[in-house]
């Protein structure tokens, strides 16, 4: 009879923090922002409580990642959209106007244009394919070691045409070194950066391409003497879609984006310094091993 009588008053004492901790799950349910209850008591429902107080708080945490995603998807669809659409406009317009001419010479003029827009529009398609796979974790970068020499060389290869029509010098500091990456994704992450540079750069300007090894890391210097990069642009020119103010009229403002993706998928490091009118320099630090 004691023990009963012992039981029904500890029972009775835990209603009211069962009925708050069951007030508390329905405002959880309820969609509403739960209130911050701190319980400093000893025992298993104390215990409860806390646990309870924690998945909850787990959970708005994902809620908001979620809602962050979500917005941040929009942005980028519609990004895509606006990017898509001007070559798109551009090649309805050629089309139009190759029907009713008849000159050679400008319907050769107007062919180039649109095949100069269905490169850049494959372009964007496959940079967006490959941030993609990268966003969502299905590539695996394996790392290894690389010939520096041959690593650059083919980073260079596809450009050696358009350094000679502009006359742009090259100049290589390759030390008979090996750099720790993913080889075929490195070489991507730095093309993109050399594209980016030639881009910004008259004729008879320098490029210069370095590498500095040591027992840590892999330190690539990318120097050009372009147009240079607006101080109010340098701590965006690693964001997707952002064009900064010298920015070209062809620019996408993503190639830069998917560089530092892949240089830090390999728990590398990517940044820029830059003057207006004397140009940039991009170091890339690829780490040995996993700091």
């Amino acid at each position: 009879m004691k023990n009963r009588y012992i039981r029904n008053k500890i029972v009775k004492k835990m209603y009211p923090e069962i009925e708050e901790l069951n007030t508390y799950l329905e405002k959880v349910l309820s969609g509403d922002d739960p209130p911050e209850i701190l319980d400093i008591e000893e025992g298993e429902l104390s215990i409860l409580k806390s646990n309870i107080y924690k998945v909850t708080t787990k959970l708005k945490y994902q809620k908001e990642l979620l809602r962050q995603d979500k917005v941040t998807l929009a942005t980028a669809m519609a990004d895509i959209s606006h990017q898509l659409k001007t070559p798109l406009t551009s090649m309805m317009v050629m089309n139009d106007l190759l029907k009713s001419e008849e000159d050679r010479e400008r319907r050769d003029e107007f062919l180039k244009t649109q095949s100069d827009q269905l490169d850049r529009m494959n372009w964007l398609i496959q940079t967006l394919l490959k941030l993609s796979k990268l966003d969502a974790g299905s590539v695996v970068l394996i790392k290894e070691d690389v010939p520096a020499d041959e690593l650059f060389k083919e980073v260079m290869k596809p450009f050696e045409i358009q350094l000679d029509i502009k006359g742009i010098s090259l100049k290589r500091k390759i030390p008979d070194a090996f750099v720790m990456c993913d080889k075929n994704w490195t070489i991507e992450a730095i093309q993109n950066i050399v594209k980016n540079c030639i881009e910004h750069m008259n004729a008879g300007g320098s490029l210069k391409i370095s590498l500095t090894d040591t027992s840590i890391f892999s330190k690539i210097q990318i120097n050009d003497t372009g147009s240079g990069i607006a101080a109010e642009d340098i701590p965006h020119v690693f964001e997707r879609f952002y064009k900064g103010k010298n920015a070209g009229k062809d620019s996408v403002g993503i190639g830069l984006a998917l560089a530092k993706t892949i240089i830090e998928s390999q728990h590398g490091e990517i940044s820029v310094e830059s003057e207006e009118g004397i140009g940039s320099t991009f170091e890339i630090k690829l780490y040995k091993t996993i700091i």
